[in-house]
């Protein structure tokens, strides 16, 4: 998952219609579709939406997940059915059927709730299960409190941070297998706010929870921070075999957020790994360190037109 929740702004017909079709073709590396489709999810409109709703039917599991995520972040009611039917289809990906329920969280209208109520009672993924309890979990706050999401982090939270102020109090929420799945990611999100060594540190210790769906966002949460002091945790997480892909592939994303030399070894040495989600992570968090550190933006942002060096790979 990668942060969005940017303000939608206007490029030129020729540009839109280039990051669409730069974002299906499946002849062009997985980094240059991820550049069109993290620019997409800042525009609005039916060739974009369209465009996303297609990527979520990819061969890539990687681009189909942050394709349902990017329509989640983008709060785009019209997405709705396409999220649904991506939600039933057993067929698809559990790291893809997960992200459709989150995104139907972080739409968060009313009108979900029975497709979420569906899922959570009768999916046979554990992971998609547990989204969908955070996600019923959210509505039910957006109808009690007006969640903000104004996250400093720029992205659509699946829980609202927890109001406590105290690390210790906090952590001992995150860590505590018996609480509810929103007080948790409540915990977590009120601990990447903080952000100091202290909540980096309780943060970490979760990466131990019995559940993939919560070691996948601390994950997310750690890269979010970009905190060195988590990258030898980061690294043993993506170096673990045994660990669900999701959880893996959240590392490797993380760790090309903190971007020292040891990170970057590791995502280059990972490049290989059998599992694809895993492996198309530690490419992307390789391109995208590449224009960071060119100075160049990994999206093609305020793009006016298709540039003939970038038509054809």
């Amino acid at each position: 998952m990668e942060n969005s929740n940017c303000s939608p702004f206007h490029v030129s017909p020729e540009t839109e219609k280039f990051l669409c079709e730069r974002l299906l073709d499946q002849s062009q590396p997985i980094s240059e579709r991820f550049r069109a489709l993290f620019s997409l999810r800042n525009l609005r409109g039916s060739a974009p939406r369209s465009a996303l709703i297609q990527a979520t039917r990819d061969k890539s599991n990687l681009l189909a997940h942050e394709a349902a995520f990017a329509l989640g972040q983008m709060q785009d009611a019209e997405a709705i059915p396409a999220l649904e039917a991506i939600l039933y289809d057993y067929s698809l990906h559990p790291i893809v059927r997960h992200e459709a329920a989150e995104a139907l969280g972080a739409i968060g209208l009313e009108c979900n709730v029975p497709l979420l109520t569906n899922s959570l009672v009768s999916d046979p993924a554990q992971e998609v299960r547990e989204t969908c309890e955070l996600a019923l979990s959210r509505i039910e706050e957006l109808k009690n409190t007006s969640i903000s999401d104004s996250s400093p982090f720029l992205s659509v939270d699946p829980a609202a941070p927890a109001a406590s102020s105290s690390i210790q109090e906090l952590r001992e929420v995150l860590l505590n297998e018996d609480r509810s799945m929103y007080e948790r990611y409540a915990a977590l999100f009120a601990l990447r706010n903080l952000g100091e060594d202290d909540a980096v540190f309780a943060i970490v210790e979760s990466l131990g929870s019995n559940s993939a769906l919560l070691r996948h966002e601390v994950a997310y949460v750690l890269g979010q921070l970009q905190n060195q002091k988590a990258s030898d945790a980061l690294s043993q997480v993506l170096q673990d075999k045994n660990e669900h892909p999701m959880v893996r592939h959240e590392a490797a994303e993380a760790l090309g957020s903190i971007a020292d030399s040891q990170c970057v070894a590791l995502l280059e040495e990972f490049t290989k790994d059998p599992e694809p989600i895993v492996a198309q992570s530690c490419e992307v968090a390789l391109s995208m360190l590449e224009f960071e550190r060119s100075g160049k933006s990994f999206e093609y942002l305020f793009m006016q037109a298709p540039p003939a060096q970038q038509v054809s790979h």
